[in-house]
């Protein structure tokens, strides 16, 4: 499964482009050397910890509310087994797979930092683990986002030990069975281990990681879905004046509205109706600027807090080994990844929404077009379902878009009296995407089929090619026909990033 690319990791270098490299393309991952040091340094505190039976959270002492009860050293290496499998306490369908293996290279790059205790093995097996495509089973549901994504991980975690479930070779088999099918031996769990390996925050933030990518993707395949509809509809290109759209400079909307110029340039279409007496377009049209610029910048502060998340210790407590010290504090709080994912999903939502009225838009049979895009209408109903389609994706994404950063839920009684649900959270927004990817999916087909009854006028400079590269995918609807597997080949086309790669081939990055 893996590709020739490899990626070095050092505990602060990874990149959003590298993490879906390792995810979903099979990239193989190395622990570099540089770090080896750093890692081994912060063992032998944690060695010299225990050896000196000094009190430590996790490490010599109980977890959570059992925090004041002392453990020996003789016990303390059963403490740490015993923590992992008590938590693995999750319920649900498994998470993907791409989410869990972004989930196994942020756990172990945290650990490379050198601030978690671990030995070199464990981070080691992690990646060796990830390059033999064994993945744990981990069920989706559990984690209420502090400490950490605590059940989740350990699931992750039993597999290490040779306990749990985990895919290998397209099968579904024991933590052992998968170990052994990729000849590596399970380890057994040293002092620390257990909570460095289950206490951060790796699971809510790698899927936010894949989230993002695939949400910038969307962003651009929804510019030229919008400049496709506005281009069929006969709308007017001046709600992207370049001089109008710099009185209000927000990056995003300064983007999208270039974009549009783009896609649209040298477009017969829009020249056929200039000098016409429609005053105004619909705002789902005319706003296609505001409302897709400010998801953009949405998604540009979303990144960023991922970026920094993934590049963060989520451990508790962590080493500073260069002062021999343990301090525990609260970097396994999951906040703010549960408000950038809440934050994500509702920017997501509206982009869907404002798409959703574009394709209704084109349904009426305003402007030229036929009522519900066929020539045929009464006796056939043409894209008149699909609208249906995209009003429920995107009512259940205004469902899915209530926050769940702002419940909390005492747990260990009370003793973790703040909770972030940011899994919940990242796991919802992880939803919304894909409905709206089907959302857009749907405007795409409407709006190419729209396009195709302005024929023989040429389209524009973007927008051709992009209603050129679906119809080798998705042909015009004379008849009706069965309307679903032409939206999941329209979505494909978008998820796949294909589309966005066939436009700025030609325009450039949009």
């Amino acid at each position: 499964m893996a590709t020739s690319t490899a990626v070095s990791i050092d505990g602060t270098n990874l990149t959003l482009p590298l993490v879906y490299a390792v995810a979903c393309d099979g990239a193989r991952v190395r622990l570099d050397d540089e770090v080896r040091a750093r890692v081994r340094a912060a063992r032998d505190l944690v060695e010299r910890v225990v050896r000196d039976d000094q009190r430590v959270y996790g490490v010599t002492t109980g977890f959570g509310r059992l925090k004041n009860v002392k453990i020996a050293p003789k016990d303390a290496l059963e403490l740490q087994l015993n923590l992992v499998r008590s938590h693995a306490a999750g319920t649900g369908d498994p998470l993907a797979a791409d989410a869990t293996r972004a989930s196994m290279l942020l756990r172990a790059h945290s650990l490379a930092r050198g601030n978690s205790g671990v030995r070199v093995e464990i981070i080691e097996l992690l990646l060796e683990m990830l390059n033999c495509g064994v993945v744990p089973v981990i069920p989706s549901q559990g984690s209420v986002g502090s400490s950490g994504d605590l059940a989740p991980l350990a699931h992750m975690a039993l597999v290490m030990v040779g306990e749990g479930e985990a895919w290998h070779a397209g099968q579904r088999t024991s933590g052992a069975k998968a170990l052994d099918a990729a000849r590596l031996r399970p380890l057994s769990l040293s002092y620390k281990e257990g909570i460095s390996l289950i206490n951060g925050t790796q699971v809510m933030t790698a899927i936010g990681a894949l989230s993002v990518v695939r949400a910038k993707n969307l962003c651009k395949a929804a510019d030229i879905a919008g400049a496709m509809s506005l281009e069929s509809f006969l709308g007017s290109v001046a709600a992207c004046d370049e001089r109008l759209n710099g009185l209000r400079p927000h990056p995003g909307q300064a983007r999208v509205s270039a974009n549009v110029r783009r896609l649209v340039r040298d477009s017969a279409v829009v020249a056929s109706h200039e000098g016409c007496d429609r005053v105004q377009d619909p705002y789902s049209f005319r706003c296609i600027p505001v409302v897709h610029g400010a998801v953009r910048d949405t998604l540009r502060f979303v990144a960023n807090a991922v970026h920094v998340e993934m590049n963060s210790v989520t451990d508790n407590p962590i080493a500073f080994p260069e002062d021999g010290e343990f301090v525990g504090g609260g970097n396994f709080h999951g906040e703010p990844i549960a408000l950038a994912m809440d934050y994500l999903a509702i920017a997501l939502t509206e982009l869907g929404s404002i798409s959703e009225r574009r394709s209704y838009k084109l349904l009426e049979g305003a402007e030229g077009l036929p009522p519900f895009l066929t020539a045929h209408h009464g006796l056939c109903n043409g894209f008149m379902l699909a609208q249906y389609t995209a009003a429920a994706l995107v009512s259940e994404s205004k469902v899915l878009a209530h926050p769940a950063s702002v419940d909390s839920i005492p747990t260990s009684a009370g003793q973790e009296d703040h909770n972030s649900m940011g899994t919940i959270a990242a796991r919802k927004c992880a939803a919304v995407l894909e409905n709206i990817e089907r959302v857009v999916a749907i405007e795409l087909l409407e709006a190419a089929q729209a396009l195709d009854f302005r024929s023989p006028l040429g389209f524009g400079e973007g927008t051709a090619i992009a209603h050129a590269a679906l119809r080798e995918r998705v042909p015009h609807l004379d008849r009706d026909r069965e309307l679903s597997s032409d939206i999941a080949s329209a979505r494909d086309f978008i998820r796949s990033g294909e589309l966005v790669r066939a436009v700025e081939a030609r325009l450039g990055e949009l």
